[in-house]
């Protein structure tokens, strides 16, 4: 497992009973997480400091209690990184602090090869990956099908001060744009995706993970340079293993490259428990 263990602004304080009990700057949070199946609290007392608390409702979705105790908006950093965090109506923060080992590989990667870098971001959602790759020199093409997280994604390139960098942002369909790429002969020297386990395109086009997975890599690699530098496939699809990633990897990318897979966690402050927190399969030259 690759545990993001060199945040500064983010930390599990605590987990227990199907939630955790983490710290956004200086803002506590109470999330509920399917993989804390324990009941024991390691540190009670801490759950008395608490900023807000997402309540999942019986009929779906969800909402957050003591939402007014923080700001609609506010700022972490991890190293010299810069996201903007608010509340979203499905417990989530626009940010996915175990992303930063991909984060930390792929910027290493970019600066050790010395030339300019053309990096695809696929599902890019709010734009860590493409903040990374920017900042690590690379220039970057984000997709994702939604506005909003698009114009996210801008802020958080804005607020990490790279808005002069070379980034291009797109909202639309992954499979249409990968499509016209194809068409118009554009390549990439490396690949990011991280693929809902459901979702509708800006069409209505319908994606499952397990059904278009594996086209959409082949789809991919005739976008990718003649000597890419790599291809990265991050999943929280409940019941897929990692080295499925790896086989898909290995099925389609390049022979003379190196496949490796496995999860990705977040450790918890002042103890040995690791809070798993999804998979990735990666491909590099």
């Amino acid at each position: 497992m690759e545990i993001a263990n060199q945040w500064q602004d983010y930390e599990i304080i605590d987990m227990a009973d199907g939630q955790k009990l983490e710290r956004w700057g200086k803002y506590q949070l109470v999330r509920p997480d399917p993989q804390i199946i324990w009941k024991e609290k390691s540190f009670p007392d801490k759950w008395k400091h608490v900023s807000t608390v997402y309540h999942r409702s019986s009929k779906g979705g969800g909402a957050w209690s003591g939402q007014d105790q923080v700001p609609a908006s506010w700022k972490i950093h991890y190293k010299d990184l810069v996201f903007q965090i608010k509340l979203m109506g499905f417990k989530h923060t626009g940010l996915f602090p175990e992303q930063a080992v991909n984060w930390d590989w792929m910027m290493a990667k970019i600066q050790k090869e010395k030339r300019p870098i053309k990096v695809l971001n696929l599902f890019a959602y709010t734009g860590g990956a493409t903040v990374a790759c920017l900042k690590a020199g690379a220039e970057v093409c984000h997709v994702d099908s939604s506005k909003g997280m698009v114009t996210w994604a801008k802020e958080n390139v804005i607020a990490s001060h790279l808005q002069d960098r070379k980034v291009r942002y797109i909202v639309d369909d992954v499979v249409k744009f990968i499509q016209r790429e194809i068409r118009r002969g554009n390549t990439y020297d490396a690949i990011i995706m991280d693929p809902p386990s459901y979702g509708r395109g800006t069409k209505g086009e319908i994606w499952k993970f397990e059904e278009n997975i594996a086209d959409l890599v082949a789809l991919c690699t005739k976008v990718l340079a003649k000597d890419p530098l790599f291809f990265l496939i991050n999943s929280y699809t409940t019941g897929i293993s990692s080295a499925v990633l790896g086989n898909l990897l290995t099925l389609h990318l390049p022979a003379k490259g190196k496949v490796s897979y496995g999860e990705i966690g977040l450790p918890m402050k002042k103890s040995h428990l690791v809070l798993p927190c999804g998979i990735y399969g990666r491909w590099e030259r």
